[in-house]
C-alpha cells in the first residue's frame, strides 16, 4: 500500500484536458429515489439552444455532502471577498427536462 494509502488519503489525477475545466451558466437538478442528476448548462445570450456541458449522477448520501461542502466554501469566500450579489431574474422560457427538477 502506498503511503498515501496508508494515511487515509486519496491520490486524485487531474488530467490536462479536465483541469481546464467548462464554463457553465446555469445547473438543471433532478432527482430519483436513488440518484441525483446535475446537469451543468452554457447559455448565450442570443441563442435560442443552450448546451449541456457536463452531467454529474450522485448518491443522495453525496448530494447532500456536497450540499454542505459547497455552502462551506461559499462562507469561505465571502469572508474574504464579500456577499456574493443575487440578481432576481431567473430564465424567461420553459426549462422541462422532465422529472423533478431545481435550478441553480
Amino acid at each position: 500500500m502506498a503511503a498515501a494509502e496508508q494515511q487515509g488519503q486519496i491520490n486524485i489525477e487531474l488530467t490536462e484536458e479536465i483541469a481546464e475545466g467548462e464554463y457553465a451558466n446555469l445547473a438543471m437538478i433532478a432527482h430519483s429515489h436513488s440518484e441525483f442528476v446535475i446537469d451543468f448548462i452554457r447559455l448565450m445570450p442570443g441563442i435560442p439552444k443552450a448546451k449541456v456541458k457536463s452531467r454529474v449522477v450522485i448518491t443522495p448520501e453525496h448530494a447532500k455532502r456536497f450540499l454542505a461542502a459547497l455552502e462551506e466554501n461559499i462562507l469561505k469566500y465571502e469572508q474574504s471577498f464579500g456577499a456574493i450579489k443575487q440578481t432576481p431574474e431567473a430564465p424567461s422560457f420553459p426549462l422541462n427536462f422532465g422529472g423533478t427538477i431545481g435550478e441553480a
